[in-house]
């Protein structure tokens, strides 16, 4: 017997957001639930099932009703030492200087997963268990088979600051403290006590090709204390509009993983929520996949419904981690999930890590570009939203990505160029306004500037006096712009490096680097003095 097909009608669906969809289409579920019952019910009298059961995992609760026509299958359990992890990845718990969060993937169910940890690689004599978060994603196709993905998730707290430690992932079968797996061993250290000179690395818009990977490395030599991953991860679902209809391949997230992984080890890898990152087929807002798959500090206002939403300090530089899909003109599917709540615990965080007489530096980084001139332009709910807070907080820095470009502003103030700041030049956010950097080029297939708009970066400078181009407005219009602010573009595979200085005189050096290791652009941030 065929399964009927269960869909939102093309116009309600253009109207409704992700949760609406989503519960539309559970009702609907549930109506063919007790038409199925009552046929299973009568086929079983009969001797004959006709219909099998349909459920979803805990944290691919909501697979979508539409697409879900029968229960996952259960666990394959295989001896567990021809099982090896893989897709290791980091993550700072609330407090960077004791706590680390490790996670990592396994092709099928294992018995007792941990990981070992030690001072010493031979010395891994601290065991933690670990948690088994499973990850169902239904048959969206006949070339799509339903996927089975098991996360594991470990947090270690209680840990020395400033110090440099060794690990294992392992399970039943799959020891890393072996002699035969010691090739296994990754290792991390924590923030340090007291604030130092660091560097951080970010970008948005990855996904897995050779540029990608690319970049990975060229970052790993930059030997940052931790990256900013500002969203549109891996883009398994390539549509990225929060819709039921989008095209999405849950198996890109192991070749994702994979790819990460030789920075990701050892590089604790914050990421945040961008349209790619909407994936339908879990929960009402699409982020079951994304609760599965990372562990990040559970400080937001709502970390079970919003992973990307944290905040975390490390030396004296505060982090911001936003979900601007909540408050997008652009793309709406998920416009006001939080109803609010996002940015009111925004505006507190600014607040106390501007009151923080450690934190030098308050850096925000999140999806949709606050400005940019390329493809998607800048999104006025962005703007609306929390323009007025970074400005009232005295933000530094602006990391977006969205946009498949390297593009940078000078000092905004009010909307307007508040300084200049070319290449090379230094700024104060305290008379001059804030930098906003779209760093969109980790990977992604690239996109460009306007008609007659050059790239202009270091050693190759091109200054337009005005840039014609848009921002969304809440009707989902483009409202079209000329600009003063663009300063640097350059349309390449690039990645932010940032030096922190502490001290006396701390600075924020912050430079582009090309895929190839070339810089392309370089600007300070100096608080409070010329």
């Amino acid at each position: 017997m065929d399964t009927p097909k269960v869909g939102i009608p093309e116009r309600l669906a253009a109207r409704m957001s992700m949760p609406e969809q989503h519960a539309y289409l559970r009702g609907k579920l549930s109506r063919r639930r007790v038409l199925a019952s009552a046929f299973a019910a009568a086929g079983t009298a009969g001797g004959t099932g006709l219909l099998a059961g349909s459920s979803s995992s805990a944290y691919g609760q909501g697979a979508s009703p539409a697409r879900t026509a029968a229960a996952p299958a259960a666990p394959v359990e295989v001896d567990g030492r021809m099982v090896a992890p893989f897709g290791r990845h980091l993550a700072f718990g609330a407090d960077p200087r004791t706590q680390m969060r490790i996670s990592w993937q396994v092709p099928f169910a294992v018995k007792s997963p941990y990981v070992r940890i030690g001072s010493k690689p031979w010395e891994l004599s601290r065991k933690i268990g670990a948690e088994v978060r499973d990850l169902h994603t239904p048959a969206l196709s006949k070339k799509l088979p339903a996927v089975e993905q098991y996360y594991l998730h470990a947090a270690l707290d209680g840990l020395a600051p400033g110090t440099t430690y060794y690990y294992g992932v392992g399970h039943d079968g799959f020891d890393p403290a072996s002699p035969e797996r010691m090739a296994t061993l990754g290792t991390f250290t924590t923030a340090p006590a007291r604030p130092e000179t660091f560097v951080f690395t970010a970008f948005g818009d990855q996904g897995v090709s050779y540029h990608a990977l690319a970049n990975d490395q060229v970052i790993l030599g930059q030997n940052p204390a931790f990256h900013l991953h500002a969203g549109d991860i891996c883009y398994a679902d390539t549509t990225g509009h929060g819709k039921e209809s989008d095209t999405y391949d849950a198996r890109v997230w192991d070749t994702f993983l994979a790819q990460t992984e030789s920075v990701a080890k050892s590089v604790p890898w914050m990421v945040t929520t961008g349209n790619h990152d909407m994936e339908a087929w879990y929960s009402p807002n699409g982020y079951g996949g994304q609760s599965a798959r990372w562990s990040l500090p559970d400080n937001g206002f709502d970390p079970r419904n919003a992973p990307g939403v944290y905040s975390f300090r490390y030396g004296n530089v505060g982090v911001v981690a936003l979900d601007a899909n909540d408050v997008s003109y652009e793309i709406p599917a998920n416009r006001g999930h939080s109803d609010g709540k996002q940015t009111a615990w925004l505006d507190r965080r600014l607040g106390e890590l501007r009151a923080d007489e450690d934190v030098d530096f308050i850096v925000v980084f999140f999806h949709h570009c606050v400005y940019s001139t390329s493809t998607h332009a800048s999104d006025g709910g962005v703007r609306d939203a929390w323009l007025g807070l970074f400005t009232q907080h005295q933000v530094d820095l602006v990391i977006n990505g969205h946009n498949h470009v390297y593009e940078r502003t000078d000092a905004v103030k009010g909307g307007e160029v508040g300084r200049p700041v070319p290449v090379g030049a230094s700024t104060d956010p305290t008379r001059d306004g804030i930098v906003y950097v779209t760093a969109g080029g980790a990977g992604k297939d690239l996109y460009g500037f306007g008609p007659g708009v050059r790239d202009s970066y270091e050693g190759n400078v091109h200054d337009h006096d005005h840039v014609a181009t848009f921002h969304w407005t809440t009707s989902r219009a483009a409202h079209p712009d000329t600009v003063e602010w663009s300063r640097v573009r350059y349309t390449g595979f690039s990645f932010l490096a940032v030096e922190v200085t502490a001290g006396a005189h701390p600075k924020l050096a912050v430079s582009a680097l090309a895929e190839s290791g070339e810089r392309v652009d370089h600007f300070d941030v100096v608080r409070g003095t010329r």
